[in-house]
């Protein structure tokens, strides 16, 4: 879980934060300083006006060459270039950049990265190389400095050159004007300086790099997205982030999330980790699977970095500084990982298909639609969902709910904890807990046994879906539900196809459009879980207004057995989470008495004595209006 704390990405000296900066004609040195873009030292003039850029357009017309050789960290070696390379089948080509072939040759990979950009399904009207030269001519001239407004979509954002020479940073900002000229529809967009300037390395010359530039801002192959170009975009791709970081860096995001106030402001730097801190040898390397495989392939690498970053921590942080750590360790990646075997690790990480991440991006999207945030702001005290000073619950206190929070989808933790049933003043009855929690989705259960454990789980559907299995007690929810203990260890334990997700096959569409019924399974079933009824389960998830959840929904997966996705259980003899083989946490009708044992959808082992009785039992729900 993050905490969205809206803060701006990093803006260092000589970032694109509201100065100009221009690149002085020969033989003039007045008024001339040393700033610094990314890692390149850069000679700059700080003029009077706060929102202009002065472009010396003499110094790169014509110039195909904007590398400076010296700063690049190993030289070009040549290599024999098969003929047929670019005409080789998406899946090998695919094999081959992340095998790192376009790094032996410089000729190579700009012949790859033109061809496969061309490719790039764009929308009909996508400007070229001759708008390019068009627009640039007029904006531009034939003077030698011209002052040009500091495009919107740049607020606050950095702009690393990595091994440009001055002809190449001066390139990059013309075609960063010209992108904010025919692209008026940006509006935050903090990756797009560095991929411009990645491309300027293997571009014959600026028209060429724009139109490469274009047709990835252009983009419209379905469930997938190149470049955000707003806030709200930008937002969405960090909790989703933060989503899948919760899910596959648990490790890491236990110590980010103990020793950070705000985990977002971590969590949103994921993408700057890949396309500012990375040295240019690493960050190119990205870039090569980057435009074969979309989005996707970010967020692989990113958690790899995660995990890796969390191997090499070998004492615990204090504060905030675990922020400024990881850039640190990012920037200095070479120390601990090839990225050859940075590559492998990301790899070898098993994420959800492209669609079910796009899936949860629109959620997310969503989501902060809902909490109105769509544009840049300033951070808001909303951002820490669980208020320290004033959340009082009789089971946890307020930093082990910051902790619980935490692992909620992002979507949700933007919204602060409301007590919705507890037995100390609603009583033990479950119907009572029935009427106090529909309605409300999701609701996280918590539990302490009179020996003094606390443990509980993450529902992510509304009690009320127990009644459309009519005089059956089926089970529903999603794979976003999980099961936890909080004293006197505190772990997770999250669906089972979460950790393999190799088990579980898409369902083909037409499946999907027809689920089948969901098989009963009655409260006083063996415990077992055992069926005569079909092993491949669908649950149909009817759609409401105003609904956030339709991640991991499991009409979308075809499951090799009903047990392992058994989440959620309600009757009017008692509730039962997690199912196969056993239940995760079941309880009476009176909320007295309760049961815990591994289950297989959640893999978990018992969570407190096996047979328990319930001290005080608490339903927290999202306060979202």
């Amino acid at each position: 879980m993050l905490q969205v704390g809206l803060s701006l990405p990093r803006s260092p000296k000589g970032a694109a934060s509201g100065f100009p900066v221009a690149e002085p004609t020969k033989g003039d040195n007045t008024g001339a300083g040393q700033e610094t873009f990314g890692s390149s030292p850069v000679t700059v003039v700080i003029t009077s006006e706060a929102d202009t850029w002065d472009i010396d357009a003499s110094s790169c017309l014509g110039c195909g060459q904007f590398v400076d050789w010296d700063k690049m960290p190993d030289p070009e070696q040549p290599a024999h270039i098969p003929r047929d390379v670019l005409s080789k089948p998406p899946k090998e080509l695919k094999r081959l950049a992340r095998e790192g072939y376009w790094a032996a040759s410089r000729a190579l990979r700009a012949q790859v990265y033109h061809q496969l950009i061309q490719q790039v399904a764009c929308r009909l009207v996508t400007p070229d190389a001759l708008v390019y030269r068009d627009v640039a001519s007029r904006l531009f001239g034939k003077l030698s400095v011209s002052s040009h407004p500091l495009p919107e979509f740049l607020e606050g954002c950095s702009m690393p050159t990595y091994c440009l020479n001055l002809e190449g940073v001066t390139a990059l900002k013309k075609i960063l004007i010209c992108v904010g000229n025919l692209f008026p529809d940006i509006t935050y967009s903090p990756i797009l300086p560095s991929l411009v300037a990645l491309l300027l390395h293997y571009s014959e010359d600026e028209a060429q790099c724009f139109e490469n530039i274009s047709r990835l801002i252009a983009s419209n192959t379905p469930h997938t997205s190149y470049i955000d170009q707003s806030f709200l975009a930008h937002q969405a791709s960090c909790m989703t982030f933060g989503d899948l970081a919760n899910k596959h860096c648990p490790a890491a995001h236990k110590l980010i999330a103990s020793t950070s106030e705000n985990v977002f402001e971590v969590y949103s730097e994921w993408l700057l980790w890949l396309f500012h801190d990375l040295p240019f040898n690493y960050a190119i390397r990205v870039f090569d699977v980057y435009l074969l495989e979309g989005q996707k392939v970010l967020y692989r690498i990113a958690l790899a970095l995660l995990k890796q970053y969390r191997l090499s921590v070998t004492c615990e942080l204090e504060g905030t500084g675990i922020k400024a750590d990881l850039q640190a360790f990012v920037q200095n990646i070479a120390e601990h990982v090839t990225v050859d075997k940075l590559l492998e690790r990301a790899f070898g990480i098993r994420l959800f298909s492209r669609k079910e991440i796009w899936l949860l991006q629109m959620a997310n999207r969503k989501a902060l639609m809902e909490r109105g945030i769509t544009m840049v702001q300033s951070r808001q005290s909303f951002h820490l969902a669980v208020d320290m000073q004033n959340f009082s619950s009789s089971i946890v206190t307020a930093q082990e709910m910051r902790i619980i929070w935490s692992w909620i989808p992002e979507r949700f933790s933007l919204f602060p904890p409301l007590l919705l049933f507890t037995t100390s003043e609603d009583g033990c009855s479950l119907q009572r807990f029935y009427t106090c929690c529909e309605g409300y989705e999701p609701t996280v259960l918590l539990i302490k046994t009179t020996e003094g454990e606390v443990c509980g789980a993450f529902l992510s559907s509304d009690w009320s879906e127990r009644k459309k299995n009519g005089a059956t007690s089926g089970f529903f929810g999603t794979g976003e539900c999980f099961v936890f203990t909080v004293r006197p260890e505190t772990e997770r334990y999250e669906w089972v196809f979460i950790k393999k997700p190799e088990l579980a096959k898409a369902m083909p569409r037409s499946r999907q459009r027809s689920p089948s019924p969901f098989p009963a399974s009655l409260l006083g079933s063996s415990p077992d879980g055992h069926s005569t009824s079909s092993n491949r389960l669908t649950v149909p998830m009817p759609q409401r207004k105003g609904r956030l959840s339709p991640f991991l929904a499991i009409r979308h997966f075809l499951l090799p057995s009903k047990t392992a996705s058994m989440f959620m259980s309600g009757s009017r003899e008692g509730i039962i989470i997690g199912g196969g083989g056993g239940q995760a946490l079941s309880l009476d009708t009176n909320l007295l008495w309760g049961h815990t044992e591994h289950c297989e959808t959640f893999d978990n082992p018992p969570l407190c004595q096996e047979n328990f009785k319930v001290q005080l039992l608490e339903v927290w729900g999202f306060q979202n209006t």
